[in-house]
């Protein structure tokens, strides 16, 4: 039961029972005061410790974004820089945060412990002050009216009368001053209903607001986040080829490293034990120093270092060589000595030792120069056996291969990735490059060869050939515009390479880039993108003379190559390049911005990451620029499974997709290419906002495959219009360029995230989401 109320009328009364209700109502708001107390308290240590919090995320993000990737090589892949700039946009979203936290705790103080304070001080305080003054003139009045009663009735009727109006005085104030007090006191009971709970409101109102807020920063960096996935996937599965092409290189040294060792015919270096001799008695000490010599200049550079010592580097010394004699055994008690004599320092003698025999030979004809330096390494076909060549025979194979694979295998899954046994592949190649039988064989209309080993001995006979396709001497002239950061300058500067090419070369690169577009074409069946096939084909058509790691990093450099001349082979083998484009683009030092989000409304936008095969999940439709479009199909962009729940057209179910079966093996003796081992290692925090509902929705939202029939195929599509909010610059073949106000027609979603498609000028292609709205 709740408190009884204070009747006026009792004030006149004054009954026991009044005042007993009258301590229930002053012991409430005296619990009313000491819970404002606590909880101001409690409300000063929430803000203390969410303050901790704020300074330890702050410190967090500073780490993060003062770290910075070092990466192997010269140049970094589009995916790589996105990357590398990932840490900084992790910090810059802490920070966004941090800042939404300080507003909260502002709003903390303001909106709820400054007006209980004030509550329970001003009006919590009153009543405590009316208390203490109307138990003062309750004592006060009834001490007056006891000393009246207690007057003799002899006293003189004056002195009675006075005596008594002063009692009614002080009675009549006594009552008054009971009236306002249990007037006060009811009025604070109902004042506190809305004056502590009102605050309250506002604090969760801020709480919420936070909360909001930390929701859209999700949201807005949901775009940011998908991209990168797809970048870090594409990255993951390019790890993967460089890492087995790292360990072959690896084991072919272990086997034979003197085979490839890196002998330059300017210069040799290596370690070398040096004769330092000293006053006797001490005698003479070998110090180990590496030594340079450069063999044009004469100049031989030496510094000691100590591997024990943590590395310790000594002074670097120089002097000019005269000449080189060998030291016999019958002059000093060491092997493998040499004895140097020092041009700018006559009657100076330098003896050193070298490590082994074949090192003291090789130092030997590096100074002495009368002895060839060794040359080594072999063909990749005269290591197999095969005498390829760029002939009649060799045509004729290419045509051969390409004509079945188009005519019976184009939709094939993994088709060039996935390859065939190994002595039927050479016993195919055999075959088609035999002058007598290579005109008799037609792999079209013939079943006896499936079409891994075909496609297998494409790829044997390109990789036979004498020197690769595109030529040792053009690798890195090849190489250095996929390095640059502009799209139209890498495909310029390709097309002017290409037609560098002796005549042959060309032809054959055109006729592979052509098919290798109809493959890609297919993609949605065969998943065969052009990415993949530039991973498939990159090492095929293009290698470094010389195998080192520094060769091996440049791997993902030629898989890009490789897809602008696939995505670009109308333009670069249908006619010469320009009188405009006379020498390659130079590699560009400036490195573009991490993937934009959906709510920045940038003028440049970041290159869509480019798929990477991954034989675990279905293929994007969007992808495919001739494939037939399905709902249900998840791109190879989108290489991990939360891209269905991420992407703007995302179900709400939160459930991700059942992930496809694997429907290649190994089984019977057949083989894998290095490229196709795929990683679908995911990324599990990135994904937690999947199963988040968005409060409004996108503009793709229209198009969500939640509002249409799921039993109606993929081809019922509603067509909208939409207008250009901001003018574009296509980046890529498959985009539009548009002014601001330009008027889209059959505009759809798309399967690519943050995209569209639509259609101006005739011409139908990728539109920005965040560029356009719906008419």
């Amino acid at each position: 039961m709740g408190l009884l109320p204070l009747e006026f009328s009792d004030c006149y009364l004054d009954s026991p029972a009044f005042r007993d209700r009258m301590k229930a109502h002053e012991a409430e708001l005296e619990k009313t005061n000491r819970f404002i107390k606590e909880l101001n308290k409690d409300g000063k240590n929430l803000i203390t410790a969410t303050k901790n919090l704020a300074v330890a995320q702050r410190k967090f993000a500073q780490s993060l974004g003062e770290f910075k990737f070092e990466y192997i090589g010269d140049a970094k892949t589009d995916d790589e820089k996105c990357i590398d700039e990932s840490l900084q946009e992790f910090a810059s979203f802490l920070k966004n945060l941090e800042e939404q936290r300080e507003i909260m705790l502002f709003n903390i103080t303001e909106t709820l412990l400054k007006p209980l304070e004030k509550f329970r001080k001003e009006q919590l305080g009153a009543a405590k002050e009316e208390r203490k003054k109307y138990e003062k003139d309750t004592e006060k009045y009834y001490s007056a009216l006891e000393k009246v009663l207690n007057m003799s009735a002899k006293k003189k009727d004056q002195q009675l009368l006075e005596a008594d109006s002063q009692v009614e005085v002080m009675r009549l104030h006594f009552h008054e001053e009971s009236l306002e007090y249990v007037c006060k006191l009811q009025e604070i009971q109902e004042k506190k209903k809305f004056e502590c709970v009102e605050p309250m409101l506002a604090f969760f109102q801020a709480v919420f607001t936070f909360y909001h807020q930390g929701y859209e920063l999700a949201k807005d960096f949901s775009h940011y986040k998908t991209e990168l996935q797809i970048n870090i996937q594409n990255t993951r599965n390019r790890f993967d080829g460089t890492r087995s092409e790292v360990e072959e290189l690896m084991k072919k040294i272990k086997q034979n490293p003197e085979a490839h060792k890196r002998n330059s015919p300017l210069s040799i270096e290596g370690y070398l034990y040096v004769q330092e001799k000293r006053p006797p008695p001490f005698g003479s000490s070998w110090v180990k120093k590496y030594c340079i010599y450069m063999k044009e200049q004469k100049i031989f550079n030496m510094v000691s270092f100590d591997h024990r010592s943590g590395g310790k580097t000594g002074e670097p010394e120089s002097f000019i060589l005269k000449s080189c004699t060998k030291k016999t055994g019958d002059s000093i008690d060491k092997r493998f000595c040499l004895e140097l004599e020092v041009a700018d320092r006559p009657g100076l003698i330098i003896t050193v030792q070298a490590l082994l025999e074949e090192d003291r030979k090789q130092w030997m004809q590096a100074m002495g120069g009368k002895e060839p330096v060794y040359k080594l390494g072999k063909t990749y076909s005269k290591r197999e056996g095969i005498e390829a060549n760029l002939d009649e025979v060799g045509f004729s194979l290419l045509k051969n291969c390409i004509s079945a694979v188009e005519s019976r295998g184009i939709t094939d899954q993994g088709l060039y990735r996935v390859v065939g046994v190994s002595s039927r592949v050479m016993k195919l190649v055999g075959i088609l490059m035999d002058k007598k039988t290579f005109s008799e064989v037609d792999l079209s209309a013939s079943d006896e060869w499936d079409i891994k080993t075909v496609t297998s001995a494409l790829k044997q006979y390109l990789r036979s050939l004498p020197e690769p396709l595109m030529t040792y001497e053009l690798y890195k002239e090849f190489i250095v515009p996929a390095k640059c950061s502009t799209p139209e300058s890498r495909v310029d500067a390709i097309h002017y390479l290409v037609y560098k090419l002796p005549e042959k070369n060309r032809e054959m690169l055109g006729m592979i880039m052509k098919h290798l577009a109809n493959v890609s074409a297919n993609c949605k069946q065969n998943l065969m993108t052009v990415a993949n096939l530039g991973v498939v084909f990159g090492p095929t058509l293009m290698r470094p003379q010389e195998e080192t790691v520094a060769a091996i990093m440049d791997l993902k450099f030629q898989n890009i190559v490789v897809e602008i001349l696939i995505e670009n082979h109308v333009k670069i083998f249908g006619s010469a390049p320009d009188g405009s484009v006379t020498t390659p683009v130079a590699l560009s030092s400036s490195e573009p911005n991490a993937p934009p989000r959906l709510s920045k409304r940038q003028n440049s936008r970041q290159n869509r990451p480019l798929a990477v095969y991954n034989p675990s999940v279905e293929l994007q439709a969007a992808d495919c620029p001739n494939s037939v479009k399905d709902d249900t199909s998840l791109g190879s962009t989108d290489s991990v499974s939360s891209q269905s729940s991420t992407a703007t057209n995302s179900s709400t179910s939160g459930s991700p997709p059942e992930e496809t079966k694997n429907h290649f093996s190994t089984n019977g003796g057949d083989l894998m290419d290095w490229a196709s081992i795929s990683r679908s290692t995911m990324i599990p925090w990135l994904n937690a906002s999947s199963t988040t509902t968005p409060t409004s929705p996108s503009p793709a939202a229209a198009f969500s495959p939640e509002g249409t029939n799921s039993d109606k195929s993929g081809d019922s599509v509603t067509y909208r219009k939409a207008k250009a909010v901001f003018s574009c610059e296509a980046e890529h073949g498959s985009e539009l360029s548009f002014p601001v106000g330009a008027i889209f027609e059959d505009v759809t979603s798309s399967r690519e995230p943050g995209w569209l498609e639509g259609k101006l000028d005739g011409k139908r292609g990728l539109i920005p989401i965040n560029y356009v709205e719906f008419l």
